[in-house]
């Protein structure tokens, strides 16, 4: 077989031995120097082989990573901004969808309650139904569910109605970081897993920050119903450019069809489920930020709606920075040969620890010195969490990690889910300072179980593939 280009493009034939089998490999007639620069540059040549002959052997992701792994990760970071965009529409209309349907804030954190449970509950569905079905269906699947429950929040009439939609969004925005975490996985050398996690999982801060003056004009201009439907619709263009584009590398096809081991069985190792608890106390730190800031601002310091939308998206630059410092300084402690294991848990120590700063930030009565300190500890928790990311690909094989991460953040959303109707209780009892107080030393509690707990990040014998007999 051949596939040719004209102009002097690239010529690829199946060769093989003088007779019997003949076994697939990839070889390529010399171009000229304009050609030889463009496809080095994109490595579209090679991707195009794998669409029309799926057997010819490629190049391994670990040692010959395709360009093209920056296009991927790159529709996987829209994707999270366009998640955080659904997800924190409701967070900034927060103050005047209370007033509208006469919320108190225990009934708002029942709100938020039910988007968790369904969060809870999706997590464990969406990470092994993804490794199952594939990464590209599986992304689409998750996008086409949140971005219709986005638009039907339109309809909302009051608490119950608004938490059923939170409900169904939640089942939809689920699937985002197993499938996220695919596409690192298929397409990085674990060298470079941490870093493109921390890109696409930077779509999060990129969106909280984004969504803050977006849904605060569109909302002053049109109405918080059509803010809704404008936001939702988003993810059906981002739809159509992932369907065309996205294919798993051929040369990891195999180990990424095989079928993953079974949720239970994973459940039992003691990496999935010390991650997983470890999560009940991380995540729901941010959830608390990304929910409850704007709700902070006008309760405490009187911001309106135009305020916030000037100034609720401050703590999501600095988690921005943080995805990116994470993934970078892990990289740099590898590249310098300190073992992956030690390089991700001194880094999710030192960013754990600037999670503390939510404890200052409750004690002080400036607004700007308060959003300083809570700009320190989002930074903190993203730079934590992009190293969190690239955990399970270090242990188990690439089947597996969007089960593994799945699961995991169940733990996320169901500590997610009871400390967000907590916060709510509690601040209609005490005020936010126990709260920010908590959510300050909760870190600490997730830092000692990774440290203590969770185990070397090493391939575990057991889940390693078996070859493949042809």
């Amino acid at each position: 077989m051949a596939a040719s280009r004209g102009g002097g493009a690239r010529v690829f034939e199946l060769a093989g031995g003088g007779g019997g089998r003949r076994t697939p490999s990839l070889t390529a007639a010399k171009p000229c120097a304009l050609s030889e620069s463009f496809w080095r540059s994109v490595r579209l040549d090679v991707w195009l082989v794998q669409l029309t002959s799926p057997h010819v052997q490629l190049p391994s992701v670990e040692d010959r990573p395709s360009r093209l792994r920056w296009v991927m990760i790159g529709f996987a970071f829209l994707a999270t901004v366009i998640n955080y965009l659904d997800r924190q529409t409701l967070s900034v209309l927060g103050p005047e969808l209370r007033r509208e349907f006469g919320m108190s804030n225990e009934a708002y954190g029942t709100v938020l309650s039910a988007f968790m449970l369904a969060y809870t509950i999706s997590n464990g569905i969406s990470g092994p139904l993804i490794d199952r079905i594939g990464t590209r269906v599986g992304y689409t699947l998750s996008m086409a569910v949140w971005s219709t429950a986005g638009i039907l929040h339109a309809l909302a009439t009051g608490a119950g109605s608004l938490a059923g939609f939170r409900f169904l969004l939640g089942i939809g925005e689920a699937g985002n970081w197993p499938a996220g975490v695919k596409v690192a996985t298929e397409w990085f050398p674990a060298r470079e897993r941490a870093l493109a996690c921390g890109i696409f999982n930077s779509g999060a801060a990129i969106g909280a920050m984004i969504a803050a003056p977006l849904v605060s004009w569109l909302a002053l201009r049109y109405g918080w119903k059509t803010t809704f439907v404008v936001i939702g619709l988003t993810g059906y263009v981002w739809m159509i450019g992932w369907w065309l584009v996205y294919r798993t590398p051929a040369a990891v096809l195999a180990e990424v069809s095989a079928p993953p081991a079974s949720p239970w069985r994973l459940m039992r190792t003691r990496f999935v489920s010390v991650l997983t608890l470890s999560k009940v106390f991380l995540d729901p730190a941010w959830y608390f930020y990304i929910f409850w800031f704007p709700q902070y601002l006008s309760s405490v310091h009187g911001f309106d709606l135009a305020k916030i939308g000037m100034t609720a998206w401050i703590p999501f630059v600095t988690a921005d920075l943080g995805n990116l410092v994470g993934g970078w300084f892990t990289g740099r402690l590898i590249r310098r040969g300190v073992p992956s294991s030690r390089a991700r848990k001194t880094s999710v120590t030192i960013f754990a620890l600037l999670m503390t700063a939510a404890i200052p930030a409750a004690l002080v009565s400036n607004v700007w010195v308060a959003i300083g300190l809570i700009s320190v500890a989002t930074f903190g928790y993203t730079g934590y969490n992009t190293n969190a990311l690239a955990f399970p690909a270090d242990v188990f094989p690439k089947n597996m990690v969007g089960s593994i991460w799945g699961l995991a953040s169940m733990g996320a959303g169901f500590g997610g889910m009871v400390f967000s109707w907590l916060s709510g209780r509690m601040i209609d009892l005490y005020g936010y300072t126990p709260v920010f107080i908590g959510y300050g030393l909760m870190p600490l509690v997730a830092l000692a179980l990774v440290l203590f707990a969770l185990g070397p990040l090493s391939p575990l014998p057991e889940f390693q593939a078996q070859p493949r007999r042809e």
